[in-house]
């Protein structure tokens, strides 16, 4: 019997067509974007700290001469303990804080939530210098510490509590309210007092929440550097010792030591964060039943009389701040001036800057928008390319984890260096952009990739049929379905673009100062009144921007979103 020869036909691999080619063009560039101004710099800078000032290789002698140096190495166990207190604290009101307004029936609601935003609005450097007037060596409350200095870890605990309550107070509603109704009806058939019920399903339900919030605020204040730099004194954090090494010292090689040291808790509290917010997506039911509080004088009093202290707390910091920069000589003449709004007669500090800032916010809200919206969408709608999809989010996600001060540091090293083609970017604006953008990237990102995640794919599919181009369903569909969320992500970066510090402290020249830098100078210089007034001039435009921003959206979501409602 003859052989039975098999032929196999050889495989044919589809062609691409042009918007296969055009999404992986724009996946490649968007790589490209983040490496450069994001994963390259850093690279940069860990060699940096295994070299020493004229660049020769000298291992970890960097590292073992920082750990031996008690007076270098002490900021280490100064910045973890601080920054433990002051996420203990926070934690514990941003609780009582969320549960009030999501599970008691007080009244004002709106109000109380209203004020407990608003330190988002300030640079971290307001409450510092509000704190120096209330607690300092001439405050109106000095004598409320009982002989103890506001300069050192107790101002430093008080101004990050200040800053990061509102961060904590998100992620803690949300996580409160998601509740099952069903839990707490169970617990009550089965007759289990109040404490028990909160201990077995309060706690329980809101422990991811409380996870994620207590290691964002862990490295939000173990990463700040304006609340030290202003009242710490003497005492050494390692956000401060960049600074040092890098302005005071011009020790480069010993600054990116010191950020690379920075740099891990912060990427262990990165990690521990995504972990809590995927274990927290995964457990909510798709057949909960909305929890709706019932009232209960005794605990409502109680909860009433918590949120009335706390939002004092935050009205009496930045109303400190306000009458700071409107008194004419503190605190021997109280009347009030604009004088200190005249920034040309404080040093360090001009109208100019403000201009700056502004420009430097609007800049970064507009190229940051589109930026961040165009790659989340090729990074959820491409077809092509999934390992370098993969990878351009996973590179997408790595700003969270980098402090500004580290960012800044790399940025120096990278585009300063001679033989970067880019280097004619160090000392302008667009470097402040750049930087902006990439430290503000992650959430931005997440939240893009959150509304097309709510898009049904059918319009991808339905355009592809039609022999639509991508970009024109891009444009002409999918944009504008986004509306709200684009608009959620300009506004994220014009306010943190106001009210930045850390991340742009190295890289200002004599022309692009910023407002936040200015407020920092001019405090450096003693003119702490104008210092207060460009704070409160930052807090204010933020403000308005934030109450524009609030006027447009309402109205496109009535314009452009009725299909959310239905018919």
């Amino acid at each position: 019997m003859a052989d039975t020869v098999v032929m196999t036909a050889p495989r044919v691999r589809p062609r691409l067509g042009r918007d296969e080619w055009l999404m992986g063009g724009g996946l490649l560039a968007l790589a490209l974007y983040l490496a450069v101004t994001l994963l390259v710099p850093l690279v940069i800078m860990l060699a940096k700290s295994v070299q020493d000032r004229e660049g020769a290789f000298v291992g970890l002698s960097n590292f073992a001469h920082y750990f031996t140096n008690p007076a270098l190495s002490g900021a280490i166990g100064n910045s973890l303990w601080v920054s433990v207190l002051a996420t203990l604290i926070v934690i514990a009101l941003a609780f009582g804080y969320a549960y009030a307004l999501t599970r008691g029936c007080i009244p004002f609601k709106g109000f109380f939530r209203l004020v407990a935003m608003a330190p988002l609005l300030a640079p971290s450097l307001l409450s510092a210098i509000a704190l120096i007037y209330l607690f300092g060596n001439q405050g109106a409350l000095k004598d409320w510490l009982f002989g103890e200095s506001i300069y050192g870890p107790i101002g430093i605990v008080m101004g990050s509590v200040f800053w990061t309550f509102p961060h904590a107070l998100i992620i803690l509603i949300t996580a409160l309210s998601t509740a099952d109704a069903r839990l707490y009806e169970a617990s009550e058939s089965l007759g289990a007092s109040r404490w028990r019920t909160f201990t077995t399903v309060t706690l329980p339900g809101a422990r991811y929440g409380l996870i994620s919030a207590t290691f964002v605020v862990f490295t939000l204040v173990i990463t700040d550097f304006g609340v030290p730099k202003v009242i710490g004194g003497q005492f050494n954090m390692l956000a401060t010792d960049i600074y040092k090494q890098v302005v005071g010292q011009q020790n480069f090689q010993m600054g990116a030591v010191v950020s690379l040291v920075l740099l891990l808790p912060a990427v262990v509290a990165f990690f521990v964060e995504r972990w809590a917010q995927t274990r927290q997506s995964s457990a909510v039911s798709s057949r909960a039943v909305p929890y709706r509080p019932k009232p209960r004088s005794a605990r409502d009093l109680v909860l009433l009389g918590l949120v009335s202290v706390v939002a004092a707390m935050i009205l009496g910091i930045l109303g400190m701040a306000a009458f700071a920069s409107l008194a004419k000589l503190w605190p021997y003449n109280l009347s009030l001036t604009l004088s200190h709004y005249d920034f040309s007669a404080a040093d360090g500090g001009s109208w100019a800057s403000y201009g700056n800032s502004i420009r430097l916010a609007l800049y970064t809200a507009f190229f940051g928008s589109m930026i961040v919206f165009a790659g989340a969408y090729l990074v959820e709608k491409a077809r092509v390319a999934q390992p370098l999809r993969t990878a351009t989010h996973l590179l997408a996600l790595i700003p969270m984890a980098v402090p500004g001060m580290v960012l800044g540091l790399a940025y120096i090293f990278f585009f300063n260096a001679p033989g970067n083609p880019l280097n004619f970017l160090y000392g302008s604006m667009a470097i402040l952009v750049l930087a902006t953008i990439a430290h503000f990237y992650t959430v931005s990102h997440l939240t893009a990739l959150t509304a097309l995640k709510q898009l049904d794919p059918e319009f991808e599919s339905v355009s592809a049929s039609l022999k639509t181009p991508f970009y024109r369903t891009l444009w002409r569909v999918t944009t504008p379905m986004c509306l709200p969320a684009i608009l959620d992500i300009a506004i994220y970066f014009f306010i943190n673009a106001m009210t930045t510090v850390s991340a742009v402290v190295f890289l200002y020249s004599p022309n692009t100062t910023l407002a936040s830098v200015a407020v920092l100078n001019m405090d450096d210089a003693g003119d702490t009144a104008p210092a207060a007034a460009m704070a409160m001039l930052i807090v204010l435009t933020a403000g308005a921007v934030r109450l524009l921003h609030t006027a447009l959206s309402h109205w496109l979501h009535r314009r452009t979103q009725g299909w959310r409602r239905g018919g």
